[in-house]
Order: structure tokens, then sequence, then C-alpha cells
């Protein structure tokens, strides 16, 4: 069997669990129902994808093509598209803003390619986008969001020219944060907090990191670190309400000073 027979048994099958006689809760979801789900199957992947493990890897993937499929039979019963018309669109839209593979524009960076999807973009949306902001979906996770948005904001010149100035902001955005402190006024922290993260998250684009995946992976670190603490005192006979601070740092560092022996340490930790 073909990987094109498979992907239509795919189709059949949920379609079979959305007729009559099918599955009672398949058959009640809708678009909107099954939001949750398309996300939730992505960071999936994204697990898999940390671990390195192939298998699960394998298993999430089909999870999150399970998600399409659903929403293109739901699609069908109303009559709105159909698998072939979605993968005919995409097909299409690679062709078409791929120019320099599929015909004979040339370009030489991957910052080219960026740019040059970014105009066919336009071109094909058939209008002028009032804002070099626009075009960001609007549900997308804060830090992620913000990086898009810098990025945008970076194309059209609204920039830093060196990283000393990006990191100046940090430390500006940082005091005026610290100034609030206290204060009561828990708007105006919340609004200097923002104002921090939003800073932070300029920086990492600034140096080519990704914010959402750095972040990931500190709370990975903390997660490891914390349950070596909480083992380790449930191997003593002992719980965290009765340890103290300064026992559970000792511990928090003997966690870090293992992880460093194997290997597994960040950089500039």
């Amino acid at each position: 069997m073909t990987a094109t027979d498979k992907f239509a048994r795919l189709m059949d099958i949920m379609r079979r669990l959305r007729a009559p006689g099918g599955c009672p809760w398949d058959a009640e979801q809708t678009h909107g129902s099954l939001k949750r789900y398309l996300l939730e199957e992505a960071y999936e992947v994204i697990e898999a994808i940390d671990k390195e493990d192939p298998d699960l890897l394998k298993e999430e993937l089909g999870d999150l093509m399970l998600q399409p499929v659903f929403h293109v039979a739901i699609a069908e019963e109303q009559g709105q598209f159909t698998m072939d018309e979605v993968l005919d669109t995409i097909c299409d839209k690679l062709v078409r803003r791929h120019p320099h593979v599929f015909g004979t524009q040339v370009v030489r960076t991957a910052d080219e390619q960026v740019e040059n999807w970014e105009r066919i973009k336009k071109v094909e949306k058939g209008e002028e986008r009032r804002s070099a902001l626009a075009g960001i979906p609007p549900h997308l996770p804060a830090l992620m969001k913000a990086q898009k948005i810098t990025e945008k904001a970076a194309r059209v010149g609204f920039d830093w020219e060196h990283v000393d100035q990006v990191f100046a902001k940090v430390l500006e955005e940082l005091k005026e944060f610290e100034e609030t402190i206290g204060s009561d006024n828990q708007e105006r922290m919340e609004a200097e907090l923002g104002d921090l993260l939003f800073a932070i998250v300029n920086l990492g684009r600034f140096l080519s990191l990704d914010p959402e995946e750095a972040l990931r992976k500190t709370i990975a670190r903390f997660t490891r670190r914390f349950s070596h603490i909480e083992e380790t005192l449930h191997a003593r006979g002992a719980s965290l309400q009765e340890a103290t601070l300064e026992e559970m740092d000792r511990l928090w560092e003997e966690a870090k000073r293992k992880e460093k022996a194997a290997g597994n340490e960040e950089e500039n930790t």
C-alpha cells in the first residue's frame, strides 16, 4: 500500500467515524471544538522532538496529522472544500513562493528568501496591508507573538544598530519595573513587567535566539532540578514542607553539578 493509499484510508476512517452509526464523540465535533486539540497535538510533537525519540515523534506526528483530516471531513460535509483542494492550495503556494527553486529568480540567502516570501504574499493578498505589523496570528503565545512583531518592525528599519543598544534598553526597562515594586499600583507594575519582557524578547531576536524555545528549555531545567530536590528528600524520608530553604538550595546546586557532569547543561546558564 502506497503512502497515497494510506492517506486515503485515513480520510475514509474519519468519514466513517463521523457517519451515522459511527462514533458519537467524533460526529459532534466542529471546527471550533477541535481548536484545543490542534494546539495540544502540536505541543506534543514539540515534546517528542525535544526528547529526540523517533518512535514517539512518529506517533505524535500521526496524531497531529489527524487534526487537518478531521477538519477536512467536517468541511466536506458542509460543502466547503475537500482534501484535494487543501493539497492543491499548499502545493501551488509553495511553488509560487519559491521562484528561485521553481523559476528563474535568484535568491542567495535565507534572509533574502524571507523578504521575497513577504513580497509575494502581499501580491497574493491583492492589497497592500495598512500596517507593517499585519498578518500575525492573534492567538500566538505572547513570547512568539512579540518576536514576530519585532521581526516585522526590524524589516522596515525600526531597529537598533548594535546589541549594546538593545541590552541598554533591557536595563532601562528593568530599572523602570524596579521603581514600581512596592507602589501598590498593580496596573503600572504589570505594564512595566510587560515592557521588560518585550525588551528581552527583542534582545533575543537581535541575537538570533528564540525566546519561546529558550524559556521552554529553562522550564525543563527547572523541572528536572526541582524533581531532584523532591526525589532526594523523599529518599531521606522527608518532604518539601519539612526541608529548609538552605537544604533545598544545596540539592538544587547538586542537581546542576550532575547535569554538567553528564554534559546536559546548557551554555551560559
